[in-house]
């Protein structure tokens, strides 16, 4: 099969170079053109909203792909805040409003994004919103290159690829 040819199918390994902005043209996220985004069609690896729009694409197509809020990282939730004791953080930590923080649950040990939303005197509200929650995103994309994976990569659900990192 011509290598051209090739369209965007599930399982494919595609090698995106992209641009994200917001709305007002705010830029988020660029690929590095040394290391372009390396990921598996199908299996949930970019926002939905940008993973839906690729298929049928080949390689060198370029397209501005407009994903909905819902599609990308959600609606912004206005009940996810939680108020929280100044002293469970460090007291030598200066928090900032606006600040995003690594929290770990320590029943769970699962790791949390939080940004803090408020700073009283001995609260702190945190909001469990994504940053970019509540936003529509604005892709530029191009496809630099397709190839079938391997079974192997199949099989673990990622890339392997020489760079790759989470």
């Amino acid at each position: 099969m011509d290598k051209q040819n090739k369209t965007i199918v599930d399982d494919m390994v595609v090698t995106l170079d992209y641009l994200l902005q917001l709305e007002d043209g705010q830029e988020i996220d660029r690929s590095d053109s040394q290391e372009p985004l390396q990921f598996l069609q199908g299996h949930g690896q970019i926002v939905p909203g940008l993973e839906q729009s690729l298929y049928g694409m080949r390689t060198g197509d370029e397209k501005k792909v407009v994903v909905a809020a819902a599609d990308a990282y959600g609606e912004f939730d206005s009940e996810d805040f939680e108020t929280v004791s100044r002293n469970i953080f460090p007291p030598d930590m200066a928090l900032q409003e606006g600040e995003q923080l690594q929290l770990r649950d320590s029943e769970s040990g699962k790791v949390f994004q939080a940004t803090v939303s408020e700073l009283k005197e001995d609260e702190v509200i945190l909001d469990f919103n994504h940053p970019l929650a509540g936003e529509t995103l604005i892709f530029q994309v191009k496809i630099a290159d397709l190839r079938d994976a391997t079974s192997e990569e199949l099989g673990h659900g990622h890339v392997h690829g020489v760079g790759h990192h989470h």
